[in-house]
């Protein structure tokens, strides 16, 4: 997520549309595990959820009791609510793919190599645990979880509207590498530049959460993003004079729209058993959701917007 400026601190899931109205958390329904270079993202609109809705005091009931704790110390409700959000979604996601045999509220969680988070099974589980892959994004409108299996995964989604303090070219000098500055700056009009500007930063983001080590683990001058033309995958390359440890440049990207209103970007770890030039492209499934009233499969309609680097 883009730091530089902040205000105030069921039918089948295939289906195009399940909606199933309830007063209690009924059973999610179970969804296919991805397949190879196939990522899965669900996300919320906050403002679908009422505030005060008995619903979202079921979501605060999965939340582990440490979960509860880092909720309650948010100072604002509406800080408060999308946490709630946040970690239901993450929770009701990934228990889709479990068969229907895992509770969200029961699944733990473990931090990797570097503090990302990972699934803990528990022993004893008498369920198949497949290897999921994870990772989570939010802005104050939309939260998303995406999802792969095996490989590690990193997700980013800014608004298109979001403005930096500074202009965007003071910002990218402190950010970004030089050869990324010169592409910013060759860009003709301030409008288009904010909006390459967004993109670059949202794909920069989704690489150092892909490989686990964040912001300021993997700070962006390590690593360059070239973007890709006519719909081809963006590449990167890591910095001759870097001295960041962990960085790997096997990953693949991908660039869309949701909503005509936020940019998303994808990074997820290059599949090593698949070889040719189709392993540039990601394929992608993307839901809304609100857990256990609604899932709605938007893939193929006006709401998301291919930018590159998906099939």
């Amino acid at each position: 997520m883009l730091r530089l400026h902040r205000r105030n601190m069921l039918q089948p899931v295939g289906s195009a549309v399940s909606r199933h109205l309830s007063t209690s958390c009924s059973p999610l329904p179970p969804t296919p595990l991805p397949h190879r270079r196939e990522v899965h993202l669900w996300y919320i609109k906050p403002e679908e959820i009422n505030d005060s809705s008995s619903q979202l005091k079921q979501y605060m009931d999965l939340l582990s009791p440490c979960e509860k704790k880092g909720v309650l110390s948010l100072s604002s409700e509406r800080h408060q609510k999308n946490a709630i959000l946040a970690r239901t979604l993450t929770r009701t996601t990934l228990s889709r793919y479990c068969d229907g045999r895992v509770d969200p509220g029961s699944i733990k969680f473990k931090k990797g190599l570097y503090g990302k988070p990972e699934i803990m099974w528990q022993d004893g589980d008498n369920i198949i645990k497949p290897p999921l892959q994870f990772n989570l994004s939010h802005t104050s409108s939309l939260i998303a979880c995406a999802v792969a299996l095996e490989n590690p995964i990193g997700i980013d989604v800014e608004e298109n509207e979001r403005q930096t303090v500074k202009s965007v070219l003071s910002v990218a000098k402190r950010y970004f590498t030089v050869s990324e500055v010169e592409y910013l700056a060759a860009v003709p009009y301030p409008d288009i530049q904010q909006k390459e500007f967004i993109q670059l930063w949202t794909l920069k983001e989704a690489y150092v959460k892909a490989i686990g080590r964040g912001f300021s683990g993997a700070p962006f001058k390590n690593f360059t993003i070239e973007m890709g033309s006519d719909k081809r995958a963006p590449k990167m390359h890591i910095e001759a004079d870097s001295d960041c440890e962990g960085l790997a440049d096997n990953c693949q990207f991908a660039l869309m729209e949701l909503n005509s209103s936020h940019v998303v970007a994808v990074c997820m770890e290059r599949d090593q058993e698949i070889s040719g030039d189709e392993n540039n492209l990601l394929r992608l499934k993307v839901w809304r959701t609100i857990p256990f009233i609604e899932d709605e499969l938007v893939s193929g309609t006006e709401t998301v917007n291919y930018i590159c680097g998906l099939s």
